[in-house]
């Protein structure tokens, strides 16, 4: 069988995830085009893949404007970005693979699922979470009946207190004008998992949350503005200087150490830091989106959920209860403990050693999502994706209405 060939726009972390699949089934993908601004990361990207230098670029439009060449395009630019190559994209004839979320406001969104209907190309959107073998065995035992019917679901995302600092205080999700708000980045997998979890449509939606830690008020009065060259650092849990040389010193040069600097050694991290955003002060930065925020939600048939987004935490996977009409589900990404009322019986359900030793992010869903829709188009058989454009449209819609709710401090119905 002929290897899926594949264009990416934007090589940066997530672009180079998705590629590595192509690095270890080489039989069944290849890399042969790329477009990406920064030197560095596009000539990493050529070299890996030995992309032949007339299917290079600087800019994605100049990718767009080549007849098409390739069988997929991934999509993985900067999330305001999104809108345009995917739309330009689906209409050159390619599948698209975009990394969540599809765009940053509903009009992007709408128009990106409009295109794609209309071209009647293969889509998926970065939902890894959807793809993990947790997610899938949690499904199976919903799907079984071994709780009966789901009445609620409690679902946590802990993001970390270094990750809150890393990617959304100083980081490129930082702030709404340069990214978006924070539901839509960095928990939209959420919103997402939950409806497919519960398999039903959103009918209404309320949210509380602010910004109420990482802000100018709250600097400590001996504080710099950049954590080399500060008194109060040595007892800052959100020191730069601890967080990114303890990940060298642990020996882990990828990410988020990928992302502050290209040059991963204790001094190239020093200066990054000292010259770089990532040093910068977490209670002086021009963040602005939540660091803590919940979602309520209520389903078609009155089943409700509750999602909480929270800073404050040790980095670790989601955690999750679910309720039904004859037992209830914990699950924190590993492990999944069922107890049924009738019986008593309570059962562990460890899938810790199942994972894929590659492309392990996510619990395995960066491997899923990759692999299932390589699959798609290998097989022609849409099936394989479980994110396509109009149920996705459905969760980013969800997240948007929870993003109004929580501005407005009211509730809202909610309809596609």
């Amino acid at each position: 069988m002929k290897p899926v060939e594949i264009i990416i726009a934007g090589a940066g972390d997530r672009g180079f995830v998705y590629a590595s699949y192509a690095k270890e089934h080489p039989d069944r993908a290849r890399i042969v085009g790329v477009a990406e601004p920064r030197d560095f990361y596009r000539k990493k990207m050529v070299q890996e893949h030995n992309i032949p230098e007339e299917n290079v670029f600087e800019d994605w439009k100049n990718l767009a404007k080549k007849d098409r060449f390739a069988d997929v395009a991934i999509i993985t630019t900067q999330d305001h970005m999104h809108r345009d190559p995917a739309i330009a994209f689906a209409k050159k004839g390619y599948h698209i693979l975009l990394e969540k979320p599809m765009a940053v406001d509903e009009k992007g969104c709408r128009d990106i699922t409009k295109t794609i209907l209309e071209k009647k190309v293969l889509f998926a959107v970065g939902h890894v979470l959807r793809y993990t073998k947790y997610t899938q065995i949690l499904k199976g035992l919903i799907e079984s009946g071994i709780i009966g019917d789901v009445i609620s679901i409690q679902h946590l995302e802990p993001v970390g207190f270094w990750h809150q600092a890393h990617s959304f205080v100083r980081g490129n999700w930082r702030n709404e004008k340069e990214s978006s708000f924070m539901l839509l980045t960095k928990s939209c997998h959420d919103l997402d998992w939950i409806r497919y979890i519960m398999g039903k449509k959103c009918v209404s939606v309320s949210s509380f949350g602010s910004l109420t830690h990482f802000k100018k008020e709250n600097k400590p009065s001996i504080a710099g503005d950049n954590c080399l060259e500060c008194d109060f650092e040595p007892d800052c849990p959100y020191s730069a200087k601890r967080i990114y040389l303890g990940f060298i010193k642990r020996g882990n040069t990828g990410w988020p150490v990928s992302v502050v600097t290209s040059e991963v050694t204790v001094p190239g991290v020093i200066k990054a830091l000292r010259e770089g955003p990532y040093g910068r002060c977490v209670y002086d930065c021009d963040n602005d989106v939540v660091d803590h925020q919940v979602v309520n939600m209520e389903f078609e048939g009155g089943e409700t959920a509750t999602f909480t987004m929270t800073g404050f935490t040790k980095a670790r996977q989601r955690e999750t209860r679910i309720f039904g009409t004859r037992g209830e589900i914990y699950g924190n990404g590993t492990k999944i403990q069922f107890f049924e009322f009738l019986t008593g019986r309570s059962e562990i359900v460890d899938i810790s050693s199942e994972e894929p030793a590659s492309l392990a992010d996510h619990g395995g869903g960066d491997y899923g999502l990759i692999h299932s829709f390589i699959s798609a188009i290998s097989e022609n058989d849409p099936s394989k994706i479980l994110s396509g454009p109009e149920e996705t449209l459905e969760t980013h819609l969800m997240t948007f209405a929870a993003e109004r709710s929580r501005k407005e401090r009211k509730i809202i119905d909610f309809k596609v």
